[in-house]
């Protein structure tokens, strides 16, 4: 189809089209940048469909769907759409730059390099810590060419910035099943497209306003527009702006005001200033440009610089979070296995044999990873251990934990029924669940994950929407119940709440356990399905917010990394190595006296008041906008 595409506007090239050349030469470029932008699109996709040839057997039966006629290698597969698609692409971009050159229009060539910037400012495969310091320039090209268009043009470039920062960010989602990735881009061009919407509108009705006020509205626009993405059925809050900061210690800090989102508006603010001062460099404007944007840029940089300071003299100081009154001993196990598609026996052996090299640190308690052991405890301690293998292995495992004399947090399904007047059961609810035991053996508590991964954990429109939920059957997904209640686990020397997977990326969720009286967050965590490095640091690089943000030590114990103990104050005090077998030791202050941040009462009050402003705002400005077309007409 690429081909295709390329050989109609080489014919329409030749023969033209009836229009004056200069219009003519404006349409083609225009065509190309369309062309360009869905045929990278693409390519994107069908370059990591290749990754499919590094899965396992399991994997990859599930992603076909049975079809197992998939690449012997990765490097074939890669050549092979390199070959397919390269030449067309190649042909459309040198004839892009062509036009693009004649016409002094680089949009597309700036937007591209925004993608380009904002993907390498997070983990990804070239950097996995990722290049943080790009953060703050990732979207000034963006930026300088949205201030500068219409409506339609903001839609175009902000979309395709947009879906194409989605994909390379989210590439690993294809290496399990291209139905994650093929979701996330089209629920991203859904908010993207909306996004810009507002924002083209809101920038439309400023345009002409202080430099100063537009540079405020874009971060707080921007802001806005994480924040709104993270919440919902739909939430993903992933590769924000923020998160190619958490290495940045003393910028942080400011999260235990603002949550994350004080993070994203201070980034992307210098990204606004820096935009709007290099704006007159582009053209022979005269010096009064530069006049106005140079102080609006050296006041952005000096708040950068005071918050900047706070946060390095919160570290300092250290007097966030009090002196402990307990230092439990934590020992995170890290098996280095995906457990739902290795043999369960082998998974166990594992896990027993780093336990017990654990146990000789005298722990206070031991931490396994999510669904670290699969059977279902609950269900398999009822059956007959010489009739069936899995009740055999749960067996295994209660006289196991019984034995080492020591508390054990671990993943594991769990299932609750709904019986009828009679006593038979009618429905059951299966859970994915954190399981906690006492050193006696005594099953504790359990909680059940509330924020569950759409369409690959949970879909709420079976009704409403009955082809996709047949279509997510189809690829053998398997759906969750929610949970309801955000649960404390009590331990002799401290209180704890485990989120688990991907719910310690979400501010307000961690948040409500906090408010609950959690004294620790200790999350569990199995990233191994997705065979890259990069997708556990940005996974651990979106949940290091959550210590700052309520000044409490967090805990990551994970199938396969990033296994981490993380301070008050967002230090990792120690971590282990990714795709190994290994196990953890670390020492955790706890204070129960241990003040609550102003995030942790207050929530995500910073985006909703940015909301206010904005809006308020705009509806003082419609009316001076819709004079000044009077006055002019």
């Amino acid at each position: 189809m690429l081909a295709l595409a390329v050989g109609f506007l080489g014919t329409w090239l030749i023969f033209g089209n009836g229009k004056p050349a200069d219009r003519r030469g404006r349409a083609v470029r225009l065509y190309a940048e369309s062309l360009l932008s869905v045929g990278l699109l693409f390519f994107l996709f069908r370059y990591i469909f290749a990754a499919n040839a590094n899965m396992d057997y399991v994997q990859r039966f599930i992603a076909s769907g049975g079809e197992l006629n998939l690449a012997i290698d990765t490097s074939t597969e890669r050549t092979i759409v390199a070959l397919r698609f390269g030449p067309s692409l190649l042909s459309v971009f040198l004839l892009y730059l062509f036009f693009a050159a004649r016409q002094h229009r680089y949009e597309l060539l700036l937007t591209l390099l925004s993608v380009g910037l904002s993907t390498l400012s997070l983990p990804s495969a070239i950097s996995t810590s990722g290049i943080g310091v790009l953060g703050w320039i990732g979207i000034v090209p963006l930026l300088f060419v949205l201030w500068r268009g219409n409506l339609k043009t903001i839609l175009f470039y902000g979309v395709t910035y947009g879906v194409l920062t989605t994909v390379s960010v989210n590439y690993w989602l294809g290496t399990f099943s291209l139905v994650s990735l093929g979701a996330v881009t089209v629920i991203y061009l859904v908010y993207y497209t909306v996004f810009m919407l507002v924002f083209g509108t809101v920038i439309l009705l400023f345009r002409d306003s202080s430099p100063a006020l537009r540079v405020f509205l874009t971060a707080a626009l921007w802001t806005m527009f994480e924040y709104v993405r993270s919440v919902g059925f739909l939430a993903y809050p992933w590769g924000l702006v923020a998160h190619s900061q958490y290495t940045n210690l003393w910028l942080i800090q400011i999260s235990e005001i603002t949550g994350v989102w004080g993070v994203t508006f201070n980034v992307v603010l210098f990204a606004a200033a820096l935009s709007e001062f290099i704006g007159p460099l582009t053209q022979p404007v005269g010096l009064r440009p530069f006049v106005s944007a140079g102080p609006v840029l050296l006041g952005v940089t000096l708040l950068v610089f005071v918050v900047h300071g706070v946060g390095w003299w919160t570290v300092a100081a250290d007097n966030r979070y009090p002196e402990p009154d307990s230092t439990p001993r934590v020992a995170l196990i890290q098996q280095n296995s995906d457990p739902r598609k290795a043999d369960y026996e082998k998974t166990f052996e594992v896990l027993t044999r780093l336990t017990d090299a654990a146990l000789r640190k005298e722990p206070d308690i031991v931490v396994w990873s999510e669904t670290a052991f699969v059977p279902n405890i609950r269900r398999w301690s009822d059956e007959d251990p010489k009739r069936y293998r899995l009740a055999r292995l749960v067996d295994r495992f209660t006289q196991y934990q019984k034995s080492i004399d020591t508390w054990l947090l671990t993943g594991n399904d769990d299932y609750t029924r709904i019986l009828d007047q009679s006593g038979r059961e009618v429905e059951r609810n299966s859970y994915n669940a954190a399981v906690l035991f006492s050193d006696t053996g005594e099953r504790v508590a359990s909680y059940h994950k509330m924020k569950l991964v759409p369409f690959t954990e949970y879909f709420p429109y079976e009704e409403q929407l009955p082809f996709i939920y047949n279509l997510l059957l189809d690829f053998d997904v398997f759906f969750w119940t929610p949970g309801e209640r955000a649960v404390q686990f009590q331990h002799p020397k401290f209180s704890f709440s485990t989120p688990i997977c991907f719910e310690d990326v979400f501010p307000n969720g961690v948040r409500r356990f906090v408010q609950g009286g959690a004294d620790a967050i200790i999350n569990i965590t199995n990233d191994y399905w997705s065979l890259t490095k990069a997708q556990a640091q940005q996974h651990f690089a979106g949940s290091l917010f959550r210590a700052i943000e309520n000044r409490r030590p967090f805990l990551r114990a994970t199938a396969s990394g990033v296994t981490a103990h993380v301070d008050p104050y967002g230090r990792v005090v120690a971590r282990l190595p990714q795709y190994v077998e290994a196990q953890m030791m670390t020492e955790v202050d706890i204070s129960s006296d241990a003040p609550r941040t102003i995030y942790t009462r207050f929530g995500d009050w910073f985006p909703r008041s940015l909301f206010v402003i904005v809006l308020l705002a705009s509806l003082w400005r419609i009316p001076q906008n819709v004079s000044r077309l009077r006055r002019r007409t």
